[in-house]
């Protein structure tokens, strides 16, 4: 069972054990007669051939209260995305497939991208934000949840608990982010959020003093988990980067826009494992190296908006002190893991930290050579403003996909113009 601490200054609503999935479930689907509820999958066509996602569609097709799935597909060609929309064709709840490499959602690319104001490479960012967009031009779901498609332990009590403070109309929640235990394997994971983003914040602190933002991002248990849940209106409003960044930026966003008590963070599992990535030691480009060079930009831009100044001494002195907090974590991970009888080694957890105290002195390296560097895909607030019918163009695009390649669509003979 839980605690019921609260730290730092955002709320943490607990899993006490006292609220059956059944009854949350009844409490859902009630208030989503007030207010319809939507979930956001972004997903590559290689997650359909895994384990993780067939067990995620075999959940949520029992889930009740969903008035709306918006599933973002990508890297898939056009037989790749027949197949999707038949895999994806067992789902109850209304639901469409953002085809995002197919013709249509390119064409809207290009003319943003034009414009400046798509984003700049592709990327779960990008998928994450045409799924946004998609969602706000149908106006199906005013509280909307969103997780990945590679969790290997999903159970639909996952997104229960991450939409309900949303969905509950007499919270005054606007955005949630979900927390859990990662251990998997009979060992702890989560190697870049508890001994990068964690230590270097703190190493920040230490160096450049606290900040009311530092503290906040320190208050989140789990600051990479990628499941979130908004109100309507948060999607519209928010900047999100196209890196790994993107739990990072979101975070920054709604920290930019709402005052701490319409945020919470809530426990969704008691344990949550999930496709793992290498470590990629001699690759800057791939895996935990690249993400980890990436996060420590998104909070360096972040701390800069905020008027703090940065040199090469800044981030030297930095690296030193994240170096010794980090290898103080270890220690501390070290001894939890014996206590819990689980593996743990040393070795391979001082050779993480290593790797992340050098990529700090190059996300510091690369925030001063590109100060130009556009990190943010722009909101759909301002796209809206640009396109006035941007909504009904990206509508109009997934339908037409739809009924063009479905098996409905082509059996009534569709033909899109």
């Amino acid at each position: 069972m839980a605690d019921f601490h609260q730290n730092g200054n955002i709320t943490t609503l607990h899993n006490l054990g006292t609220h059956s999935l059944e009854a949350m479930e009844t409490e859902l689907l009630k208030f989503s007669s007030q207010r319809p509820l939507g979930l956001i999958l972004p997903s590559l066509y290689s997650e359909l051939g895994t384990k993780a996602l067939p067990g995620i569609i075999k959940e949520l097709k029992q889930v009740p209260y969903l008035a709306q799935i918006v599933i973002g597909l990508d890297r898939a060609s056009e037989a790749e995305y027949c197949h999707a929309l038949e895999f994806f064709s067992e789902l109850p709840q209304h639901h469409r497939v953002l085809w995002n490499d197919g013709p249509r959602l390119r064409a809207i690319d290009a003319e943003l991208q034009k414009m400046g104001l798509a984003p700049p490479e592709p990327g779960k960012g990008r998928n994450v934000w045409y799924c946004m967009g998609y969602s706000l031009a149908t106006r199906k779901a005013d509280s909307i949840a969103l997780h990945d498609c590679d969790i290997l332990t999903y159970k639909r009590e996952l997104l229960a608990r991450l939409i309900y403070p949303v969905a509950n109309p007499l919270f005054n929640y606007e955005f949630c982010k979900g927390y859990y235990a990662r251990v998997a394997d009979n060992r702890i994971n989560g190697r870049v959020s508890r001994l990068l983003v964690t230590p270097m914040i703190r190493a920040i602190k230490r160096v450049m003093g606290e900040s009311d933002y530092l503290n906040y991002l320190d208050s989140f248990r789990y600051i990479l988990a990628g499941e979130f849940a908004f109100r309507r209106d948060v999607l519209r409003d928010i900047r999100i980067p196209s890196d790994w960044g993107l739990e990072i930026g979101v975070l920054s966003e709604v920290y930019r826009n709402y005052n701490s008590n319409r945020l919470c963070q809530v426990d969704v599992a008691d344990n949550y494992d999930h496709k793992h990535q290498d470590l990629a030691v001699e690759d800057k480009a791939a895996g935990l190296n690249k993400m980890s060079i990436d996060i420590a930009k998104a909070v360096f831009r972040k701390l800069a908006t905020r008027g703090m100044v940065f040199e090469q001494e800044t981030f030297r002195t930095i690296k030193a002190t994240y170096l010794r907090i980090a290898l103080d974590f270890v220690e501390t991970y070290r001894n939890d893991s014996l206590m819990n009888g689980l593996e743990f080694d040393i070795h391979s957890e001082e050779k993480a930290v290593e790797l992340f105290a050098n990529n700090i002195i190059d996300a510091g390296q690369t925030f001063l050579d590109e100060p130009h560097e556009r990190p943010f895909i722009p909101s759909w607030g301002r796209v809206v403003s640009a396109v006035p019918d941007i909504f009904d163009r990206l509508v109009e695009a997934v339908e037409g996909d739809h009924q063009e390649f479905s098996r409905s669509g082509q059996a009534n003979g569709f033909k899109y113009a």
